[in-house]
């Protein structure tokens, strides 16, 4: 069994769907169920008994604690984390609240769980903490993608917050011993994406007729990562990654985020023609650049690739078109998360 952390959300909630296709190990899913953590992400799962939801957060030790006392986890991933970079901007306390308090705690739960453990499960057992490329700050345009090595240069508060957490994952292992994995990837997109981020906002607004906003020239550079590849590292790296390692997780696909939105409206224009047949590239608008918007991420891949044998199976041009697809045929999805109905779920089992 394994117990994962943030298991609602887009990557976690992807991960323990495709961790249950993959394996009959069960899965404890511990999840704050913030705005963005949505039960119907997991709906498919239904009574399956290989998975028990639990409504928590990573900060409570008393609760956290009893899991692991009462599940015995061989692995804690943890994926919980606030991660939008705007919403740090307006808001930053939540960050460093979920991101650097609720880790610390996490990571105090899970030492004491592991010290007490026999000598084989202690040996066996493993904490991978799920991070992303933001740490490392921003690349020119002709900078060489992150590496591992590269110092960390956070330049939101969202990011500065997750670098803090993987500075205190690095020293739980240096100086406790605590057997931990780190995982650094590049932005993600696909299935059961909360519509705040990029991708998923670009599909529903321009098929409700609305503005596609573009922060400043659309020149920001993101390595997109189908988020099934991602899990698919994990998977790996959890297997078979070395103590103490980080491991950066990209796809190979470094895209401005203005040809990213002109090919999903090509991909709609021809799976989803407007009624008037004029293209979604009309619904194309410029907006004001947010503060401090890094320039260009980009993923080396190749520490994950030569020590692991992991790559991504998907192009971004194979990938995206399947988020397309996905969201076209996923509409009961949508439209329970834009109307907010997705919380009703959450109210009637636990209250306002």
């Amino acid at each position: 069994m394994i117990l994962v952390t943030g298991g609602a959300g887009f990557i976690g909630g992807n991960f323990v769907l495709d961790w249950l296709a993959e394996s009959n190990e069960a899965v404890i899913n511990l999840d704050k169920l913030t705005y963005a953590g949505n039960t119907d992400t997991l709906k498919c799962l239904g009574d399956d008994s290989r998975h028990v939801f639990v409504h928590g957060d990573i900060g409570d030790r008393e609760l956290v604690a009893r899991l692991l006392e009462e599940h015995r986890p061989r692995a804690v991933v943890n994926f919980a984390a606030e991660s939008h970079v705007d919403r740090s901007i307006h808001g930053p306390g939540d960050f460093i609240q979920t991101n650097v308090v609720g880790t610390f705690n996490l990571l105090e739960s899970v030492r004491a769980y592991w010290s007490a453990l026999p000598d084989a499960e202690r040996a066996a057992f493993r904490f991978l903490h799920v991070s992303t490329d933001e740490v490392y700050g921003t690349l020119g345009a002709d900078d060489h993608p992150f590496r591992e090595t590269n110092a960390y240069e956070p330049n939101s508060p969202y990011s500065a917050s997750k670098a803090a957490s993987d500075h205190l994952v690095r020293a739980w292992h240096h100086t406790y011993g605590v057997p931990v994995l780190t995982t650094n990837c590049s932005n993600n997109y696909g299935p059961y994406h909360f519509p705040e981020k990029l991708i998923p906002l670009v599909i529903l607004n321009a098929l409700a007729g609305k503005p596609l906003p573009i922060y400043g020239d659309g020149q920001q550079i993101r390595d997109w990562l189908y988020v099934k590849d991602h899990c698919s590292a994990i998977r790996r790296v959890l297997q078979a990654g070395r103590l103490g390692e980080t491991y950066n997780v990209g796809g190979w696909n470094e895209k401005a985020n203005l040809d990213v939105v002109q090919h999903i409206c090509s991909i709609l224009d021809e799976l989803r023609p407007r009624e008037d047949g004029q293209s979604y590239f009309s619904q194309i608008t410029y907006v004001t650049d947010r503060p401090g918007h890094d320039r260009r991420y980009a993923i080396d891949a190749t520490k994950l690739a030569d020590e692991l044998g992991w790559k991504p199976a998907e192009t971004f041009e194979s990938g995206i078109r399947k988020t397309v697809q996905w969201y076209l045929d996923s509409q009961e999805w949508v439209q329970n998360v834009t109307s907010g109905a997705y919380r009703d779920w959450v109210n009637q089992q636990y209250g306002n």
